[in-house]
């Protein structure tokens, strides 16, 4: 069943919850489809009207701040050895190459990865715990997570939501088509993403980028 066909057989106050959940787990660190989620919800209560899409969009905001600080919390106790646990838990997600990329765009934006990194699905998960593992002062990472939050959480929530009643009438009349170039636009921005971030993840891993020790990497963060 298709997520959106599964969420419509649910009520309400279960999709602000689950909106929530799935966009707070991700954020903690856990690889796990927020964007989709969010992004479904969003366009399913631009078609029913019992679906608030301000609270649609405070859930996923607050889901957002939480999972962010929750995960900056854990990866600030568990440290280095969390991210090598990690590592061997979901290879595809924090592998070596993976971890080097984030940390990368850590010492090179600081707090402005935390901000941008809402936008970037591997920044999305590493962003609270990589904060915390690499000490960023919380005043900067709180402001970044808060800002970032907001824009990406409700503002993702606002445009799918406009779009969706702007769209409908049109959808209607060519709905077959409108899914037609719906999947090949998804499937090649897909392809296009994928092909990038391991480009970028070879590249990192060709010029030997290593995780440095944790107190390299707090001075540099800390700056």
């Amino acid at each position: 069943m298709h997520i959106q066909e599964w969420l419509e057989t649910i009520p309400a106050v279960s999709i602000y919850l689950l909106v929530g959940l799935v966009i707070g787990l991700e954020s903690l660190g856990i690889p796990l489809p927020g964007e989709i989620v969010l992004v479904s919800s969003a366009l399913l209560a631009s078609q029913h009207g019992e679906i608030d899409p301000v609270i649609l969009g405070l859930c996923a905001i607050t889901g957002a701040i939480v999972g962010d600080s929750i995960g900056y919390a854990i990866g600030r106790r568990g440290g280095k050895p969390l991210l090598e646990k990690l590592g061997r838990r979901f290879p595809k997600h924090f592998g070596p190459q993976q971890v080097a990329l984030a940390e990368r765009s850590f010492e090179k934006w600081g707090m402005w990865a935390v901000f941008f990194g809402r936008f970037v699905a591997l920044l999305r998960i590493f962003a609270g715990p990589l904060a915390g593992v690499l000490h960023m002062p919380y005043w900067k990472f709180l402001i970044a997570n808060v800002f970032g939050g907001i824009l990406w959480a409700g503002g993702t929530t606002a445009v799918i939501y406009t779009v969706g009643i702007v769209a409908e009438p049109w959808l209607k009349r060519f709905s077959w088509l409108a899914l037609g170039l719906a999947v090949v636009f998804g499937l090649v921005v897909t392809l296009v993403v994928r092909s990038r971030m391991k480009k970028a993840a070879a590249e990192a891993g060709a010029a030997g980028v290593e995780i440095p020790a944790q107190s390299e990497a707090r001075a540099t963060v800390g700056e």
